[in-house]
């Protein structure tokens, strides 16, 4: 192997450490968060006074929604709440597609910058995150 590859290997293996190693602390520090939840949770729900007002605003959540599902009902307002739903799935389809035209054109480029029709230079930023794999 020549040395450039031994960095390469070298550098991967400690990409993939750093990885690992990240993806460990988050995964504990996730599990403190949670337990430092339940203990806040606790406390609030023995304190007489937030429960009290915990059960007036969920009183007052309920009176909220129903008036919410009556408006909803409308004919001219199922037009809008579908209106928007096609929005939404449209906007969706569309940040897909750019951010794979973004990875082809940095590709491609061998650049992370695009000039907009506007004049003004944008970075293109690359967002990853590790998932299980699904089998």
């Amino acid at each position: 192997m020549t040395d450039n590859q031994n960095s390469a290997v070298t550098n991967l293996l400690n990409i993939e450490s750093l990885v690992n190693s990240h993806d460990a602390k988050l995964t504990e520090l996730q599990k403190d968060l949670n337990v430092q939840k339940d203990m806040l949770s606790g406390m609030l729900e023995s304190n007489e006074e937030y429960t009290l007002a915990n059960q007036e605003a969920t009183k007052l959540g309920k009176v909220k929604m129903l008036a919410k599902q009556k408006v909803l009902k409308s004919p001219a307002a199922s037009t809008v709440v579908e209106k928007v739903k096609e929005i939404q799935s449209e906007m969706k389809e569309l940040k897909v597609a750019l951010s794979d035209y973004l990875s082809q054109y940095v590709s491609l480029s061998g650049t992370n910058q695009i000039e907009g029709p506007d004049g003004v230079i944008r970075q293109i930023v690359h967002s990853a995150k590790l998932v299980k794999k699904m089998d």
